[in-house]
């Protein structure tokens, strides 16, 4: 019967807020551990040019050294009047040692000439690696659309969270609850698109 626990994964990540939403979104199937939890300190150099080359390359070398599936997210925030910028530099977007405060200030600044709200469209992306130790790998991928707000709402979430107004829900992810970004976010949908591959790849019984 699927929802009893039947795989264990390392997730490649300490941020306490992804493992909060893999566990929420997941769900029954899974037991979930951070790097910590399993005995590692590594940092693997996320410089793939894609979202799924970075997932891949981290979960990969997780389970390489545990010997167990492992889990990996690279997500990121995609500005359509920035080229699709910051995208895969999301979490460094503002240089080596970016906090979340300080990437979401230059957004505010890079975007300080688009002055029409239509004009401040953008996405969330998510992709979403398994990699079993047998070597096998399944992905999941996730888009969420949305609005860059002029200032920061709320002091929920994470990121650019709070900058980011969600089309479905129609307020800032930095206001949503939980179970509110859980329902539309780019995170949750690339965990449904995986969960649904290992159900039909026979890992959820």
């Amino acid at each position: 019967m699927e929802g009893r626990i039947v795989i264990k994964l390392v997730a490649a990540t300490n941020n306490a807020h992804k493992l909060k939403e893999f566990r929420e979104i997941l769900g029954d199937g899974f037991e979930i551990v951070s790097l910590k939890e399993a005995g590692l300190e590594i940092e693997v150099e996320e410089d793939a040019d894609t979202f799924y080359g970075n997932a891949l390359k981290k979960a990969s070398e997780v389970a390489r050294i545990t010997g167990l599936a492992a889990l990996s997210d690279d997500s990121g925030l995609l500005v359509d009047a920035l080229g699709g910028a910051p995208g895969v530099y999301s979490a460094r977007y503002s240089g080596f040692h970016a906090t979340d405060e300080s990437n979401r200030k230059k957004l505010l600044y890079e975007m300080r000439g688009v002055t029409e709200i239509e004009k401040r469209g953008a996405s969330f992306h998510s992709s979403v690696v398994i990699c079993f130790p047998d070597g096998k790998t399944l992905c999941g991928e996730g888009d969420t659309r949305g609005t860059i707000l002029f200032e920061e709402t709320g002091e929920g979430g994470f990121g650019y969270d709070n900058l980011f107004l969600s089309e479905d829900l129609g307020i800032s992810f930095g206001i949503a609850t939980p179970e509110q970004k859980n329902s539309v976010s780019h995170r949750s949908r690339a965990l449904a698109d995986l969960r649904e591959k290992l159900s039909g790849q026979g890992y959820l019984v």
